[in-house]
């Protein structure tokens, strides 16, 4: 049924420049108090004329490099007409029919990792970014709007892919590979919910006899993966059921309204000719000589997918977790951060993708700003090395380090749990169980081994989980094969 569903996406990477694309504002407009990184050239004054950003053209052309585009070494930018409150000029300068790059592809695996799917790009071009209205709400209606132009003028780069998509699931492995990219390049942050990155989808259903595309609808208001996954999901459900009932699909943009899981239509969708395109007066072409390009190829970091062979090769990790590791930059940094000081890496890996990433997702806290330091956590694990604890103690200790900050050795001395090794201490409760448990004995004489487990069980029950396990296996083995004699 998936051959059918046609998506293909477009979305805005904002470029992590200290100044704005044409202007010298501050990109920091995050929690400022509106308005006040503006000046006449991002509201738009009369008589105000802008002048290129060069950061913001090297970032374009790294992340293009990287998407395996074909860099135009001539591009124009375009106004792009279009009345909305949020716009001050009543244009957007953007990129139209010479656009900075195109003819990449991005390859993903999908599935179960073993289908490689090449989603081809079909351009990525330069804009500024509009500003932002804020609504005000009373009882939960709108009663009206204010504009924060705090945003203007914030560098873009929007990539646009070819139709080549063909479910959710797809859409997200897509993105999620972008977004790792971009945070690898430097380019941009990744940030959805923050809308540093911003998606729309352009969907539609192919005819399964004829082949032919259907009409598409495009989607907005998209702040996550997991929304991007239920629009699309419900987007298709609804196409399709209205092609079963014989219904005409409309060329609108719809946006997800997170509240009640569905798409709602905003206005019919513009074609290229009602924003009446033409070459910005006020910037000259832009030529980017092929020598700079071959410098910043030459430079650019190590990418998500190189990293994860290396992740592969040099720390024998599985591709299941070198995957997990490489998708968020600063996760990768963490591991390799805490590779500098324990080299097991297979339980390393397990505990930073477990507990860690588990109290982390819970809080909604990024790795960056763990609690807990890659150097902290290798601390825990050598104890648990050394059999000063065991894993089961390990996990309360680190649950204690996660709300604290606190090393692990001074909550080990203070909460009194190190590990039980002494062969006397276990021998005294290992006679208690066998006692209260003879049937257990008798069973695992008759040949069910589970019964020597419920036995360890019972004596690390006995002792609050602080006996060493590989201790108590041993000494129940002995004790209980002796009893068999």
């Amino acid at each position: 049924m998936q051959d059918d569903i046609v998506i293909g996406l477009e979305i805005h990477v904002q470029l992590l420049t200290q100044t704005k694309l044409f202007c010298h504002c501050s990109t920091d407009y995050i929690d400022r108090e509106p308005n006040t990184n503006t000046c006449p050239v991002c509201l738009g004054l009369p008589g105000c004329l802008p002048v290129l950003n060069k950061k913001a053209v090297e970032l374009a052309v790294r992340t293009a490099i990287a998407l395996n585009c074909h860099i135009n070494t001539t591009n124009i930018f375009h106004r792009k007409n279009y009345f909305y409150p949020d716009l001050p000029k009543a244009y957007q300068i953007s990129q139209y029919d010479l656009p900075l790059a195109g003819e990449g592809y991005l390859e993903i695996l999908t599935g179960n990792q073993n289908e490689k799917v090449r989603i081809r790009i079909n351009r990525a071009h330069m804009e500024e970014d509009a500003g932002k209205l804020v609504h005000i709400e009373e009882n939960g209606r709108i009663t009206g709007s204010l504009v924060d132009y705090n945003r203007s003028c914030i560098p873009l780069l929007e990539i646009v892919t070819e139709p080549d998509i063909h479910s959710s699931d797809e859409a997200i492995i897509f993105l999620q590979n972008l977004r790792s990219i971009v945070q690898y390049l430097g380019v941009c942050d990744g940030n959805l919910e923050r809308g540093s990155m911003r998606c729309d989808a352009n969907i539609s259903i192919r005819d399964s006899k004829t082949h032919q595309l259907g009409t598409k609808t495009e989607v907005k208001n998209m702040n996550s993966f997991r929304a991007i996954k239920k629009a699309l999901d419900y987007e298709i459900i609804r196409q399709r059921k209205m092609i079963e009932d014989g219904e005409k699909i409309l060329q609108e943009t719809r946006r997800w309204d997170e509240a009640n899981n569905k798409t709602i239509s905003m206005r019919t969708k513009e074609e290229a000719h009602d924003y009446r395109y033409f070459p910005e007066p006020d910037l000259l072409p832009l030529t980017i000589e092929s020598s700079w390009i071959k410098e910043i190829e030459d430079n650019l970091p190590e990418l998500p997918a190189d990293r994860k062979k290396r992740f592969v090769k040099d720390f024998g990790l599985s591709e299941y977790n070198a995957d997990r590791l490489v998708e968020v930059k600063s996760l990768g940094d963490y591991f390799e951060e805490a590779v500098g000081h324990y080299k097991n890496y297979e339980k390393l890996t397990n505990w930073i993708l477990s507990e860690l990433l588990g109290y982390l997702s819970e809080d909604s806290i990024d790795i960056s700003s763990s609690p807990v330091s890659a150097e902290r956590l290798t601390e825990l694990l050598v104890l648990i090395d050394r059999n000063i604890i065991s894993g089961k103690i390990a996990k309360t200790i680190f649950e204690k380090m996660y709300k604290t900050g606190q090393r692990a050795e001074e909550l080990v001395q203070e909460s009194g749990l190190t590990q039980i090794s002494d062969k006397s201490e276990i021998d005294t409760v290992i006679e208690k169980v066998i006692s209260q448990n003879y049937q257990s004995v008798q069973d695992y004489h008759s040949g069910k081994e589970k019964a020597l487990n419920y036995l360890v069980g019972q004596v690390m029950r006995y002792t609050k989980g602080r006996a060493q396990p590989d201790l108590v296996l041993d000494l129940l083995k002995e004790k209980v094969n002796k009893l068999s004699n």
